[in-house]
């Protein structure tokens, strides 16, 4: 199959502002507590990115918090806007970033399997159709009309994963999310990803457990400071990755 450039990323930069306690004179404290006000300063939370990720790959993001991880693929998503740079994507995006997102807790889990996959551009007769194939997929069949408010945590991650399975990812962005339920869930949802990743998707998986980008990733990309520092080969970049840490550099 010919590879894709489903995620092009170009010079990519994201700042936000966020207040912060200074030292005032009593003049200054008036002032901004009269205007409501505060100090302010900048993050740089992304810095000249360049990226790119084609099809039929899995790509594991790591580095230490505050790296950019998560404002990455919030960029990625849409969610985010960046301020400087491109984001060029192909195909459709289901961001996981957290997986009860969008899910209303007193609606059944029939109206939110309606709801969701409305949102994630499906019409009614196919979701109608792919009902019972989401409800088995979560092992959720004898619950379809139970208000989600009864269902454990569990049951909800479950839920949210089938549902984003079954809308035909060809982006997939995971935040933390990747393993979710029982080692026999878990194991099928590894397998469910790879077989998107077969037919052509991508997926991101931002994770601190290296173990498991190290078993499902296809390369490794490393982020400091908002910026890729290292990409290539699992192993490779775990290994140097791994060693930094263990020096205490990041």
């Amino acid at each position: 199959m010919e590879k894709i450039k489903r995620i092009v990323l170009q010079n990519i930069s994201k700042k936000f502002k966020i207040g912060f306690k200074k030292r005032q004179g009593i003049l200054a404290k008036i002032i901004s507590l009269l205007s409501g006000r505060e100090p302010k300063k900048e993050i740089v939370c992304l810095d000249n990115l360049l990226l790119t990720v084609n099809s039929g790959e899995i790509i594991g993001l790591i580095g230490a918090n505050g790296s950019g991880k998560s404002t990455l693929l919030r960029v990625i998503a849409g969610i985010y806007k960046h301020d400087a740079g491109r984001v060029l994507t192909r195909g459709k995006i289901i961001s996981l970033i957290n997986l009860n997102i969008g899910l209303q807790e007193r609606l059944s889990m029939r109206d939110n399997i309606y709801l969701c996959c409305s949102l994630f551009g499906l019409g009614r007769d196919t979701i109608k159709r792919n009902m019972a194939s989401i409800a088995e997929f979560a092992e959720l069949d004898d619950y379809i009309d139970t208000k989600l408010y009864q269902f454990s945590s569990g049951m909800l991650q479950r839920l949210a994963f089938s549902i984003a399975m079954h809308c035909n990812p060809e982006i997939l962005l995971l935040d933390e999310v990747f393993e979710v339920g029982d080692e026999d869930f878990r194991k099928k949802s590894a397998e469910k990803i790879k077989e998107i990743v077969k037919n052509g998707a991508s997926v991101i998986l931002v994770s601190h457990e290296l173990d498991m980008i190290k078993k499902h990733c296809d390369k490794v990309i490393w982020l400091d400071n908002g910026s890729v520092k290292k990409e290539g080969p699992v192993k490779e970049i775990l290994k140097e990755y791994k060693k930094c840490r263990l020096e205490n550099k990041i």
